[in-house]
């Protein structure tokens, strides 16, 4: 069993850790390179690289369990403190950057940190450029029919007004060729869940993508967040999220949507979502793959564990 997962930021990392316990042939994470700020957008701006964040979180994720692989791992995460040059900046950013100005190539950079990790799989950037998220935004102005472009994944992410559409300058770039190979070669594929607009969008944003999944012979899976982000997804309900996602990419064909059962309580609410789902050809699934408190309640943060059940029930389907 081969695992390809979409995404980027905490989202997928959940989801890697998930498909770590599933004990596939191999994974690959193909990530977001839209990030702006904090050390990521610094190097991008400085160095003129693809932002490094959401790779190093990907690598972080896949990191073996062995005491020095785990060391390596803590290490890309830690941060520098103070209020010098490094305040602010991950190691495994400065990691991935210098290994490119000596490799001259960052796929081999993240492949040579899979290396001191002991990787579980391998972590391909979905294009090889840099990616920069524009949004049409409503309600920055007096009258809310009003849009306004809204520009960089921080501002759209943070933007108090709500957000209509994104495109990604440049538009329709090339697909990493490593990446069409690895959902090709997938028996599981998996987009979702993370920041809806910033994270998960910009995949299918990209043409090439978005053919290879519909084309492909695995069990294609949306993973959904488990709420709503405050910003950019302001207010949605589930079914709003997958409407978005149809109207970005409306020839994406995928065969299930796992929903957290505990969302979507009423019927009728998830009468609705399979209808929304029927947009891609996919059927609605209903699981608890949430955390939980102490006393029970949702934490808005994926188990893995039960992620991992989740997904290894809809691949043995």
């Amino acid at each position: 069993m081969k695992i390809a997962c979409l995404g980027g930021g905490h989202g997928l990392y959940q989801t890697l850790r998930a498909a770590r316990q599933m004990t596939p042939d191999g994974i690959t994470a193909i990530v977001t390179v839209a990030d702006d700020g904090g050390s990521s957008g610094r190097l991008r701006r400085e160095l003129q690289m693809i932002p490094p964040g959401d790779l190093r979180m990907a690598l972080a994720a896949l990191a073996r369990d062995e005491d020095d692989a785990q060391l390596w791992a803590k290490t890309l995460q830690h941060r520098f403190g103070g209020n010098g040059a490094l305040a602010g900046h991950a190691v495994g950013n400065l990691l991935i950057a210098g290994l490119a100005g000596v490799l001259g190539d960052e796929q081999q950079a993240l492949d040579a940190v899979a290396d001191l990790t002991r990787s579980h799989g391998r972590v391909l950037p979905v294009v090889m450029q840099q990616l920069e998220i524009e949004a049409d935004v409503a309600g920055l102005d007096d009258d809310p029919r009003l849009l306004r472009p809204v520009r960089g994944q921080v501002a759209v992410a943070s933007t108090p007004g709500e957000v209509r559409r994104v495109r990604i300058l440049p538009e329709e770039p090339a697909a990493n060729a490593n990446a069409l190979q690895a959902i090709a070669e997938a028996d599981m594929i998996t987009l979702g869940p993370g920041s809806w607009f910033s994270s998960v969008l910009p995949h299918v944003l990209v043409p090439e993508i978005v053919e290879a999944i519909s084309a492909a012979s695995a069990q294609r899976v949306v993973i959904l967040n488990l709420s709503a982000e405050p910003g950019e997804t302001s207010g949605f309900s589930a079914e709003r999220h997958l409407h978005v996602l149809a109207q970005h990419a409306p020839d994406l064909r995928v065969d299930k949507v796992l929903v957290e059962e505990g969302t979507v309580p009423v019927r009728a609410n998830r009468e609705h979502l399979q209808r929304a789902a029927d947009a891609f050809g996919a059927e609605a699934v209903y699981e608890q793959v949430s955390a939980l408190s102490d006393d029970g309640r949702i934490i808005a943060r994926h188990e893995p564990d039960k992620l991992a059940r989740a997904l290894m029930a809809m691949h043995a389907q």
